[in-house]
């Protein structure tokens, strides 16, 4: 009965762990988002949390206003990332994120991470 017991506590704890790490801690994708970013702040009651908010232009006017967007919300968990953020508020920026299943309090608001940044190289057409 003991060796059963121990088993079956033993497979509970594995299947915690597991959908513990895939629920809140396996990548499910990863990419790059380049646009504006528009909005950055540290905020939370219980945690603080570093939040961001970016404006991802589809098409862009001759005075290079976007004219359709969509809203990249984002989380950074690391303070070293988030100065640097904090930097290039209402620049254009590209940054890399990872995304996973669910989101820990103490990590961020979103299931997107962002963990590097960098300024957008303007490209204005043809240099003729």
């Amino acid at each position: 009965m003991r060796k059963f017991l121990f088993r079956l506590i033993l497979v509970i704890v594995l299947v915690i762990g597991f959908f513990t790490y895939w629920k809140y801690f396996f990548t499910y994708s990863e990419g790059y988002r380049a646009g504006l970013l528009q909005k950055f702040s540290s905020k939370g009651t219980l945690f603080k949390t570093y939040e961001g908010e970016m404006i991802l232009s589809s098409v862009q006017t001759n005075a290079n206003m976007a004219i359709a967007s969509e809203k990249f919300l984002f989380s950074v968990d690391e303070e070293e990332v988030a100065k640097k953020i904090e930097k290039m508020q209402g620049e254009n920026v590209v940054v890399h994120y990872s995304q996973t299943n669910s989101t820990l309090p103490w990590r961020g608001e979103t299931v997107y991470l962002v963990d590097s940044v960098s300024l957008k190289p303007i490209y204005r057409g043809n240099p003729q």
